[in-house]
């Protein structure tokens, strides 16, 4: 274990993934059970897209009877997964159908009452609020009881609210003033931040709505954000922040801009399963323009764009990171028991693939016991020191 002349910050990512972040909510759980400290007791900044931004805001939501400690444990979240997947996802046979219909509609009749109809194939945004609101009240992101960082792509290049992640607009810049473009929510309170940015007026609920909007599967969200308590309102129309955050991006664009020089980092990174595959020549060259995107084919496009700036950008990042970076992941594409491994959709809430879910993440915690039981003792030690 390494020795720090002073108190490292510990941050902890957490992937997206729908129904798949049960995976590192089991391993919080099991942190929990370990240390027996709350997670927000140990880590000093939390971050992640999607999925993940669900598990850290309600790691960080206040206890109303002791404000001062976390109204949810790790436990808690792995039952909200198990209680509310099936409502966020039920099962629907005839999705995919009505997304083609809709698809088909757009590209050639053009009926707009048919568009609405079939309800482009996505899933009730209203079922996922309803979950969201149980978890999240009216808090805002200003409340939350550590560092909290939620990602979110605002879709909308004319809405009146620039740049939420350095608390300023660029000026002068036409790649960053116009188009959609990446935000990261920011709430920071480690010690020593530097070039501390604005905590933007957003509520929790709203910043995790717009993080969790994953193309294809629900719609945007829009939402009102003011860049200080006395800004005026603008707005947000945001999409899954997983369409560009990933553990190495955020550290390069949200954290790393904000640390201390002579303040170590241990960075957690928790994840929900790799699910990058190759492709061969012939499948790409017969997808065609629509089959690169069909989910039939596992919407390949989509999942290049997920997993390329990752892939770009994690030899340097592991480098600079060194062994200060523990990462909890393995892949769900291969592997000696890859016939019991859970579905590598995000959207199947079934009994079965819960179980199986909580059985990868087993199998993950067994292959890397040794780093995480020093990990755990990384973040006791770590706790007392304060």
């Amino acid at each position: 274990m390494t020795n720090f002349s002073r108190k490292p910050i510990i941050a902890l990512y957490n992937y997206g993934g729908g129904m798949r972040g049960l995976i590192p909510a089991h391993f919080m759980q099991k942190i929990e059970e370990t240390t027996g400290l709350n997670m927000a007791d140990m880590i000093d900044v939390f971050m992640g897209p999607s999925t993940g931004s669900i598990l850290n805001a309600a790691l960080n939501v206040p206890s109303p009877h002791e404000p001062e400690k976390p109204k949810f444990k790790a436990r808690h979240m792995v039952r909200f997964y198990e209680r509310e997947g099936g409502h966020i996802f039920p099962r629907d046979s005839f999705r995919s159908l009505r997304s083609m219909i809709h698809d088909f509609n757009n590209r050639t009749l053009g009926f707009e009452q048919l568009g609405h109809l079939v309800k482009h194939g996505h899933y009730q945004q209203a079922s996922l609020g309803r979950s969201l609101r149980g978890l999240y009240g009216k808090h805002k992101i200003s409340d939350s009881l550590k560092s909290l960082i939620i990602p979110v792509y605002n879709i909308e290049g004319t809405a009146s609210y620039k740049d939420a992640s350095l608390g300023r607009q660029h000026r002068g810049n036409p790649f960053l003033n116009e188009g959609g473009h990446a935000m990261w929510l920011k709430n920071l309170k480690f010690d020593d931040v530097v070039n501390r940015p604005h905590c933007p007026e957003v509520n929790i609920y709203d910043a995790v709505m717009g993080s969790t909007a994953a193309p294809t599967y629900f719609e945007c969200h829009a939402f009102p954000v003011k860049k200080t308590p006395d800004s005026p309102t603008g707005s947000v129309v945001a999409i899954d922040g997983s369409v560009f955050d990933n553990p190495c991006i955020s550290y390069m664009g949200a954290l790393r801009p904000h640390l201390p020089p002579d303040r170590p980092l241990i960075m957690i990174v928790l994840g929900t399963g790799y699910s990058n595959t190759s492709i061969r020549k012939d499948d790409w060259d017969r997808y065609g323009a629509l089959g690169v995107v069909d989910p039939k084919n596992d919407m390949p496009l989509i999942n290049i764009f997920f997993h390329a700036p990752e892939t770009a950008l994690v030899e340097a990042f592991e480098s600079e990171m060194g062994e200060n970076l523990y990462v909890f992941n393995k892949s769900m594409v291969s592997g000696p028991y890859q016939r019991d491994y859970p579905s590598i959709e995000i959207d199947d809430a079934s009994p079965e693939n819960i179980r199986r879910l909580k059985n990868f993440f087993e199998m993950t915690l067994e292959e890397n016991r040794k780093p995480f039981d020093e990990l755990c003792q990384l973040l006791v030690k770590n706790r007392d020191a304060k």
